[in-house]
């Protein structure tokens, strides 16, 4: 009969006595809680902090001694920066709006409504003709030359004059040249005297070859 083997039985006399994982731990002791720090003590051969340093701790500052400041150094005159001469003021810019003969002085009025619009004074503006006067004019000069001029002298409104009087005429910012006519020798004359009564703008009305070859230069 053949033999049967066994499954080997371990007896507990044999593995020793079981222990519970609940058993073999043993209970922690609780730490100590950390009492109040004791004040420091300081080092054998150091002297502790002195009572001025301790007032110090607090983050306040003891000055220096009056020797060990820094002068303050006081400040001399600032030198005043060079200016610039204005070019605008020796050289007015020149504007050239094309313009034939019998358009010239609706071209001048035009630009003097731009300068009103765009917040030029009244007062800041010289119109100057070669052909027939602008009507205003032509209306004031009824009334007499010395009434004429007299609302020159007060600059308190856009001046219409001829181009032959522009020696009379007083500067102003502005000058608005038309050259609607008139003989060609007057308007050349006259066209670089009204350039010396422009402060800082010159527009002309008028041919532009007729007026380059006047001034010397493309406009």
């Amino acid at each position: 009969m053949p033999l049967t083997p066994e499954e080997p039985q371990i007896h507990e006399s044999a593995q020793g006595p079981r222990v519970t994982p609940a058993a073999s731990r043993t209970a922690q002791t609780p730490r100590p809680v950390p009492g109040p720090r004791p004040a420091a003590v300081p080092r054998p051969g150091r002297p502790g902090p002195s009572p001025a340093a301790a007032s110090r701790a607090g983050g306040a500052s003891r000055p220096a001694p009056p020797a060990q400041r820094a002068p303050q150094a006081t400040p001399g005159p600032v030198p005043a920066a060079p200016t610039a001469p204005s070019v605008s003021a020796a050289v007015p810019q020149i504007q050239l709006i094309p313009a034939s003969a019998e358009g010239a002085l609706d071209a001048a009025e035009e630009a003097v409504d731009l300068l009103l619009d765009t917040g030029r004074a009244p007062g800041d503006i010289l119109v100057l003709t070669t052909g027939d006067p602008h009507p205003w004019a032509a209306h004031e000069l009824s009334f007499g030359e010395a009434a004429y001029w007299a609302l020159h002298d007060a600059g308190d409104d856009v001046f219409y004059a001829d181009a032959t009087q522009v020696e009379r005429a007083a500067g102003r910012p502005v000058v608005v040249f038309a050259a609607n006519g008139g003989p060609a020798e007057a308007n050349a004359a006259a066209l670089p005297t009204a350039l010396t009564r422009a402060g800082a703008l010159l527009i002309v009305c008028g041919d532009p070859q007729q007026i380059n070859s006047v001034l010397g230069t493309g406009v």
